[in-house]
């Protein structure tokens, strides 16, 4: 009966410590221990003010809350950089003729694009350069300023640096 509970400890010690590869936010055991995210330069087109400092800042923060890297000004060991290469609004669909002989928008899209160019100091073969976007549709009624421009931002941010983490740091 003792060997038996010998070997159930063996195997429940085991099995726990495989556990120690994966963590909640997907990432494995990551040598470094710091990173740094350099300013991103709005460079569309279509310039909307402030969104640089935004998109830098939300790439921060989800890389601080979801890692226990320590975020550094220079010399990190993981480093983002790159540019708001995109930022248009499209209509997506038309609406009939009004009285006044005009097509309207019956949803709008407001799209944003990002270059990044990842350098992983401790792991080379990580490295990358890749643009990410994504989009926010809204009533062709609207525009896009005010509440309606900051929940587009939100939504669109969130998904593309979800998207860098996972690509950088998750390998999802």
């Amino acid at each position: 009966m003792k060997k038996i509970y010998s070997l159930f400890a063996f195997l429940s010690l085991f099995m726990l410590s495989g556990c120690s590869v994966y963590n909640f936010t997907g990432t494995g055991p990551i040598d470094a221990k710091t990173f740094q995210v350099n300013f991103f330069h709005n460079n569309a087109d279509l310039v909307e003010p402030g969104i640089d400092r935004t998109f830098t800042l939300a790439l921060q923060d989800l890389i601080m809350n979801q890692t226990n890297l320590n975020l550094v000004p220079n010399g990190g060991d993981l480093v983002y950089e790159g540019e708001i290469i995109d930022y248009r609004t499209t209509p997506m669909t038309a609406t009939a003729v009004g009285s006044n002989g005009e097509v309207g928008a019956a949803q709008n899209r407001l799209t944003i694009r990002v270059n990044v160019r990842f350098t992983n100091k401790k792991k080379e073969k990580d490295d990358f350069e890749k643009s990410f976007e994504f989009y926010y549709d809204f009533s062709g009624q609207q525009l896009p300023s005010g509440t309606v421009l900051n929940d587009a931002i939100k939504t669109i941010f969130e998904r593309i640096t979800q998207d860098i983490f996972n690509e950088s740091l998750a390998k999802w």
